[in-house]
């Protein structure tokens, strides 16, 4: 569920995921604390406004945090460390 999940943030992606595992490794490396769940919380289907809740977040933390995962994702570096 979470490669679907990254795969929806990630604009242009040269290769193939990751599996689970070894993803979620690595995203709960290179992420926030907050931007990991925020992406979790996203994987699981969770609307916004639950993993504001969920996080106890505002929605102009929700959508900076959100951003910054975006930017964080779209990373050459990043994206490399999450393709076989």
């Amino acid at each position: 569920m979470i490669r679907k999940t990254v795969e929806k943030y990630i604009k242009k992606l040269i290769g193939t995921l990751k599996e689970e595992e070894a993803l979620l490794a690595t995203l709960k490396a290179r992420l926030t604390k907050r931007e990991y769940k925020l992406l979790l919380g996203a994987a699981d289907g969770l609307a916004p406004e639950e993993i504001m809740q969920k996080l106890k977040l505002d929605a102009e933390s929700y959508q900076m945090i959100d951003a910054k995962l975006l930017k964080k994702l779209n990373q050459e570096k990043l994206k490399q460390e999450l393709v076989d």
